[in-house]
C-alpha cells in the first residue's frame, strides 16, 4: 500500500483505519466521505499546522483542550491532548430521557477527542468536539452503559 496523503502531517502508517481510509490529501480533507476537523483547520490556514511533523502547535486543538477543561467536570483529570478519531469509533447510542435512542455524530467524519479514566471509577470519560459542540459522556467497559455528562454548543 502506498502511503497516505495528509494535510496535518498525521503518520497514518499507525492507524488501524488505513486500508479503510482514502486520505485526506487526494480527499480534499474526507478521508472517508465525511469532513475531518483537522484538515478543514489545515486547509484554512493553507498549512499542515496541526500535525507534530511541522513543528507549529494547532490553535484549534489547543482551544478545544482549554474547553474541555474548563468545564470542570468532577472526576475528569485534566486534558492535554485530543486525536483524530472517526465517527464511527465514537458514536455511541445514548437512551434519551424520553426513552428515544440517539446518536450525535456522522460516522464518516473525523472529530478530535480522547478517552481518560475517571478518578477512583471503573469507568472512562469520551470527549468528543467538532467546530460547533463539545460531548462529554461517561461510560463502562467497551462503551457499555453510556450516558451523556455534557453536550453543548460551543463559544
Amino acid at each position: 500500500m502506498t502511503e497516505l496523503k495528509t494535510f496535518c502531517g498525521a503518520d497514518c502508517g499507525q492507524c488501524g483505519l488505513k486500508d479503510e481510509c482514502a486520505g485526506c490529501a487526494p480527499t480534499n480533507g474526507r478521508p472517508f466521505g465525511g469532513a475531518c476537523i483537522v484538515a478543514e483547520c489545515c486547509i484554512e490556514k493553507g498549512c499542515g499546522c496541526c500535525g507534530e511533523s511541522c513543528g507549529e502547535s494547532c490553535s484549534l486543538r489547543e482551544r478545544l483542550v482549554a474547553e474541555f477543561n474548563a468545564l470542570g467536570i468532577g472526576g475528569m483529570e485534566e486534558i492535554t491532548t485530543l486525536y483524530a478519531l472517526r465517527g464511527s469509533c465514537i458514536n455511541l447510542q445514548y437512551t434519551l430521557p424520553g426513552g428515544q435512542q440517539a446518536r450525535f455524530w456522522d460516522d464518516n467524519r473525523i472529530y478530535l477527542g480522547n478517552q481518560v479514566c475517571k478518578r477512583d471509577s471503573g469507568r472512562c470519560f469520551g470527549l468528543t468536539a467538532d467546530e460547533n459542540y463539545l460531548l462529554v459522556c461517561e461510560y463502562g467497559e467497551g462503551g457499555s452503559n453510556a450516558g451523556i455528562v455534557l453536550f453543548k454548543r460551543r463559544g
